[in-house]
């Protein structure tokens, strides 16, 4: 299927800044009056006019669950000015769906009773190359009277930037999104290519529709840095530049809806699952991160050209410090499956143990060092135990509030580990603190609850929410198999 060039309606570039310019009439946060209201249904006919001109038909307006899955509601593109203004009405009982859309009352949401709004991010809004015809905009979500609705993961995520600012840093984030590409529309997963892991045969098997992922991406405004096989059957990864916090989440359900869009034109099916099969690595999403403040010659890295650890500066090491501290409490935001707890064993790259090494692999947190020359614009953290089950908001949501955390108390990191730590005797394992992570959601959500630090951060209704759903989804799988939790999760996520 050739894909048809589309410009994108704002240009979008990843990575240029870590700062987001929110349109003066959209902040989250700020109650919307009739002022705001206005002006918002200006730019949105303003950007209706630019997609009718690019033969749009309709916008995708999307939200993301407590349970990682991709929601939307749509608009033709003629009601793109009063969804702009006035949003798109939706029930709040979204945030309590499990990932097979059964609902579990809580103590927030969870109810028939209830509506709220769904505004269009503009700044965000993009032709989608992927599906001819259709535009996406991530949605900001209201309460009717212009609030900010208290469960709204993507005002959260600017929140706490935005309280990382008021202190003097930014942060850049990235994702590594990993899928596996299935023969077929069946249930059964069976791998589009035979190639082996890494090999080059398995470019040349799918070039066709790789190509036309690396173009659709391109087309919508992403920035790719590299694409490749990776080790499990029909397995790729493709990785994309460093933005702002929310921008980093906005494109990676950009990315997967793209890619999921362009596998089924090809007569394909994408799964980013945690786990696809019970016998063979999963997928993941692992998040980069860097912290950055202004110095006399413009952004200084906080994550090299100090005296701590691996060069970092002594912000640099309290910031890393502060989420290797709340890893197994993060689990329950970043692993938030049964399925990821498949994927999350010792020995399979997965950052089992919470520990850190510079360029360890299997560390949960690997410090990535850059090249000699490039470090102080390369360095940064790579949180490895996280999946493609999360929602990319609150789990970058979570991260920055243990950052922030091992900033205001100058958290220091305990010794590196340069091995797999599975392999190190118990007794030194304690002594580097590299304890195993939960092995199950169970133990994840135990230790979440006992986070007050997460959980302040979150906010009762988010922090009760997370709460219910981890737990209604442990209730809804208790039991199973290895093999039966993968065929309930494989075409979910």
């Amino acid at each position: 299927m050739p894909l048809r060039a589309v410009p994108a309606v704002r240009p979008l570039r990843p990575g240029a800044s870590n700062v987001r310019q929110f349109p003066e009439s959209l902040v989250p946060g700020q109650a919307l009056d009739a002022r705001a209201r206005a002006r918002l249904g200006a730019r949105g006919s303003s950007e209706a006019r630019r997609l009718a001109g690019l033969d749009i038909v309709a916008v995708a307006l999307t939200w993301v669950d407590i349970s990682g899955i991709t929601r939307t509601k749509t608009v033709p593109v003629e009601r793109l000015e009063h969804a702009s203004a006035w949003g798109v009405g939706m029930s709040p009982v979204f945030d309590a769906y499990l990932l097979d859309d059964s609902v579990v009352p809580g103590p927030h949401v969870g109810g028939p009773v209830g509506d709220l709004r769904l505004h269009p991010d503009l700044d965000r809004l993009v032709p989608l190359a992927a599906l001819p015809g259709w535009a996406h905009a991530p949605a900001f979500r209201y309460d009717q009277d212009g609030e900010t609705h208290p469960l709204d993961t993507r005002a959260l995520l600017r929140r706490l930037t935005d309280r990382l600012a008021g202190d003097g840093w930014t942060v850049k984030a990235a994702f590594e999104i990993e899928w596996a590409v299935s023969k077929g529309d069946g249930e059964e997963f069976v791998p589009a290519v035979r190639g082996p892991a890494y090999g080059m045969t398995r470019i040349t098997e799918l070039a066709g529709y790789l190509r036309e992922v690396l173009t659709a991406l391109k087309e919508s405004g992403v920035t790719v840095m590299q694409l490749h096989p990776e080790y499990a059957a029909g397995q790729y990864e493709v990785s994309v530049a460093a933005e702002d916090p929310l921008g980093a989440a906005d494109t990676a359900v950009l990315v997967r809806e793209t890619i999921r869009a362009v596998s089924m034109a090809h007569g394909l099916a994408a799964t980013f699952s945690p786990k696809v099969e019970p016998d063979t690595i999963g997928n993941g999403a692992h998040v980069h991160l860097s912290l950055w403040r202004e110095g006399g010659e413009g952004p200084v890295n906080a994550m090299a050209g100090g005296d701590g650890p691996c060069e970092m500066s002594s912000p640099g090491e309290a910031f890393a410090a502060g989420i290797l501290h709340r890893l197994p409490a993060l689990l329950a935001i970043g692993a938030p499956s049964a399925a990821s707890y498949l994927r999350l064993v010792p020995s399979h790259w997965a950052g089992a143990f919470a520990c850190w090494g510079p360029e360890n692999r299997e560390a949960a947190l690997r410090v990535v060092t850059g090249a000699e020359g490039e470090r102080p614009t390369a360095a940064n953290l790579e949180v490895k135990c996280l999946d493609a089950a999360a929602n990319p908001y609150l789990v970058l949501a979570a991260l920055l509030a243990a950052g922030h955390e091992g900033l205001d108390s100058g958290r220091k990191l305990p010794d590196p580990v340069h091995v797999d730590p599975a392999t190190l005797p118990e007794e030194e394992r304690v002594a580097r603190g590299a304890v195993r992570l939960p092995a199950s959601l169970g133990e994840a959500v135990a230790a979440f609850e006992a986070d007050d630090v997460l959980r302040d951060a979150l906010g009762d209704a988010v922090a009760d929410t997370v709460s219910t759903v981890r737990r209604g989804e442990i209730d809804l799988l208790a039991g199973a198999t290895p093999e039966q939790i993968t065929a309930a999760t494989r075409w979910r996520h």
